[in-house]
C-alpha cells in the first residue's frame, strides 16, 4: 500500500499543494491544487492576507480526501525573512507586512546605531537585505511599538500556517535562520543581540529541526477537511527545502531559480569572515545543520513585474514566449540586478530603460528584448558569484545546477552556460516541493538519509543539460 504525503509550497506569487509517494524506487508527484499569491495593500502598507491563504491551504488539503489519496505527514514551506507577532491569546498584534514594503527603508540605518554592520554580519553571517527579519522589526520597534508590547510570540510565516494547522508554536530552524538574529555557531537564538536592539527576548521561541513531527490536525481543520494527518517540520523555508532537493551528492554551485535566484553551495560550518562579507554571502540553515551559504540575486522577479505590465497594457505573453523570444534577440546590454531600484519600482519596464540610458547602453524597446537583457543580466550575476564561490572556498566549480521554475527558461540556462563558462544541469522544476517531500519521506524510513534522497531525485525526474556554446 503506497505511503502518501502532502507538501504545500507556498512562493511569493503563488502556492501549490503536491502529493507525493514513492512508487518502483522514483519520487511520483502528483499537483492536486493551486492558488494565486502576492502581497495586497492595506493603509498604504504592502501585507501578505493570512487569512486567505489558510483558507487555500485548507481547501487544498481537503482535495486529498476528494482523491482518497490521504497523506500521512503535511510538510509546508514558504518564503523567508517575515513573521507574525501574536498576543497572549495567539491572535496577531497587526498585519504580516510584507518584505517589500516601504517602512524598512532606513531600519539598517537604526540598526547599526546599536551595532555595526561589520559586528552583525560577524555574529550571524547573514548577508545584508534591508528586508532582513532583524531590520523589519526594527521598524516595530520604531514606528508601532505597540505590536512589540502586545506580542507574546514571534513566528515566521511558515511557523504560523503550522501553528493555525495544529495549535501548536515553534520556530523551525532554516526559517529561523533568515531573520539575522541566530548564531550560526551555537544555532540557537543570539539573545545578547536581541537585548541589545531592544527586541523583547520572550518572545522568540524554541527552534526545532526539520524531521521534527509537530503533532496532528487540530479539531476544526481536521473537521474541514475530513481527516487526520501528522504535520511534520520540513525545510520550511522553501530555499532550504529546493537545496535538499539539488539532484547531486557532489560539491556543487546550485541555484535556487524562482522569484529569487538563491546561487551558492552547500557547507558544514558557518563562514562569517570579512571577506565573505564583503562579497556579499549569507550563512543560511539547511537539513541537518548545513549551512546554505549563498547570495540572494534579484531572480525572476523582474521578469514576472515585466509581464505583468505588458499584460496590463494588452500585449499577454507567456514566460515560455518571453523566453524563446528573448533568444532571437542580439541586444547585450546589462542592468545590475541586484539594485535596490529594481526591488519595487513603479514601472520595472521604465526603471530597465532608464537605467540603460544612464550608462550609455542600448535601449530594449520589444518585449522579448527586455527580457534579453534580463536573462544576460541574470546570467552576468550568476559568473560574479560563482567567481566569488570559488576565490572564498578555494574550489574549482565546473558545472552549475539550477532547480526550481527558473530551471525550465532554456534561454536563461544556455546564456548561464555561456557566460560563466561552465555546464549548466536544469531541473527538478519542482524542486521546493520535492525537498518538502524528501524530507518527511526520510523521517518516516521511506529514504534512507538526503544522500539516498538525492539519488532518487536525480532518478525521478528529468535533468537537461546545457553546456557552453563556442562564440
Amino acid at each position: 500500500m503506497k505511503t502518501y504525503y502532502l507538501a504545500i509550497d507556498i512562493g511569493a506569487s503563488s502556492g501549490r499543494h503536491i502529493l507525493g509517494w514513492i512508487e518502483n524506487g522514483k519520487m511520483e508527484l502528483q499537483e492536486i491544487y493551486r492558488f494565486p499569491n502576492g502581497m495586497i495593500e492595506q493603509d498604504g502598507h504592502l501585507v501578505w492576507d493570512t487569512d486567505a491563504l489558510f483558507r487555500e491551504i485548507v481547501a487544498g488539503i481537503g482535495k486529498c480526501r476528494e482523491l482518497d489519496m490521504i497523506p500521512k505527514y503535511i510538510g509546508l514551506d514558504t518564503w523567508g525573512v517575515d513573521y507574525v507577532l501574536l498576543d497572549e491569546n495567539g491572535a496577531l498584534t497587526g498585519p504580516a507586512y510584507g518584505y517589500r514594503d516601504a517602512r524598512n527603508d532606513g531600519m539598517d540605518l537604526e540598526v547599526y546605531r546599536k551595532i555595526s554592520e561589520t559586528e552583525l554580519y560577524k555574529r550571524t553571517g547573514l548577508q545584508k537585505l534591508k528586508f532582513n527579519t532583524v531590520y523589519q522589526l526594527m521598524a516595530d520597534l520604531r514606528k508601532e511599538p505597540e505590536r512589540l508590547q502586545k506580542a507574546e510570540s514571534i513566528l515566521m510565516i511558515p511557523d504560523y500556517f503550522n501553528y493555525l494547522l495544529t495549535g501548536r508554536k515553534c520556530m523551525e530552524y532554516t526559517a529561523a535562520s533568515t531573520t539575522q538574529l541566530m548564531d550560526p555557531v551555537r544555532k540557537d537564538w543570539d539573545r545578547e543581540l536581541i537585548r541589545t536592539l531592544g527586541y523583547p527576548e520572550e518572545i522568540f521561541g524554541g527552534i526545532r529541526l526539520p524531521g521534527t513531527i509537530l503533532g496532528p490536525l487540530q479539531d476544526s481543520v481536521r473537521n474541514a477537511v475530513g481527516f487526520d494527518a501528522e504535520v511534520i517540520l520540513t525545510a520550511s523555508h522553501d530555499t532550504g527545502s529546493a537545496v535538499a532537493a539539488v539532484p547531486s551528492n557532489e560539491d556543487t554551485v546550485y541555484i535556487s531559480s524562482g522569484t529569487w535566484s538563491l546561487m551558492g553551495v552547500e557547507r558544514m560550518q558557518a563562514d562569517c569572515s570579512e571577506k565573505s562579507r564583503l562579497l556579499n554571502f549569507t550563512n543560511e540553515g539547511g537539513y541537518e545543520y548545513r549551512f546554505r551559504y549563498l547570495k540572494n540575486i534579484m531572480g525572476l522577479w523582474m521578469i514576472q513585474s515585466i509581464r505583468k505590465e505588458l499584460r496590463e497594457q494588452g500585449t499577454d505573453l507567456s514566460y515560455d514566449e518571453l523566453c524563446k523570444g528573448a533568444a532571437k534577440e542580439t541586444i547585450r546590454s546589462i542592468v545590475p540586478c541586484n539594485d535596490d531600484r529594481f526591488t519595487m519600482p513603479q514601472s520595472m519596464i521604465r526603471e530597465i530603460q532608464t537605467c540603460l540610458r544612464e550608462s550609455g547602453q542600448e535601449i530594449p524597446e520589444d518585449p522579448y528584448a527586455l527580457a534579453a537583457v534580463v536573462y544576460n543580466s541574470l546570467a552576468v550575476c550568476y559568473k560574479e558569484t560563482v567567481e566569488g564561490l570559488e576565490e572564498i572556498t578555494g574550489k574549482k566549480y565546473d558545472h552549475i545546477n539550477v532547480v526550481g521554475g527558473g530551471s525550465n527558461a532554456a534561454y536563461l540556462n544556455q546564456v548561464t552556460a555561456n557566460i560563466t563558462g561552465r555546464t549548466v544541469y536544469a531541473g527538478p522544476g519542482e524542486a521546493t516541493a520535492i525537498g518538502n517531500l524528501a524530507v518527511q519521506m526520510i523521517r518516516n524510513g521511506e529514504l534512507k538519509d538526503l544522500s539516498e534522497a538525492r539519488e532518487c531525485i536525480f532518478r525521478s525526474f528529468g535533468i537537461r543539460e546545457f553546456r557552453p556554446e563556442a562564440g
